[in-house]
């Protein structure tokens, strides 16, 4: 699964203490996993609805991390295509748009 790492941890802490404070972090990170979630919901190809149904987001480590993944056994099929089925990708760009907001958001509460 793609990520995001964050360097120079000393001047987001002191740029947010300054500025907003976790709580404000913890918000965009929930936001925005919810917003990659529904992006994922609607970028999936529908059979039967189970692939849809089945992506779903996690809030970890105390609010810092957003997880949405898919949880139907056969969720890589689509996203990565195989001999006989042509690639449908969904987290792969939700994620890429998404990715672009939250460094946009981040970006806002260091400012």
């Amino acid at each position: 699964m793609a990520g995001i790492q964050v360097t120079g941890v000393q001047g987001l802490s002191k740029a947010l203490k300054r500025n907003a404070g976790m709580g404000a972090v913890r918000q965009a990170v929930r936001r925005n996993g919810a917003e990659l979630q529904a992006k994922a919901r609607r970028n999936a190809p529908v059979d039967t609805g189970t692939l849809k149904r089945g992506i779903g987001l996690v809030i970890a480590d105390d609010g810092l991390t957003a997880i949405s993944a898919a949880t139907a056994e056969y969720a890589p099929y689509p996203e990565w295509g195989t001999r006989y089925q042509e690639a449908q990708p969904y987290m792969g760009p939700a994620f890429n748009e998404q990715k672009e907001r939250f460094k946009q958001d981040m970006r806002k509460l260091t400012d």
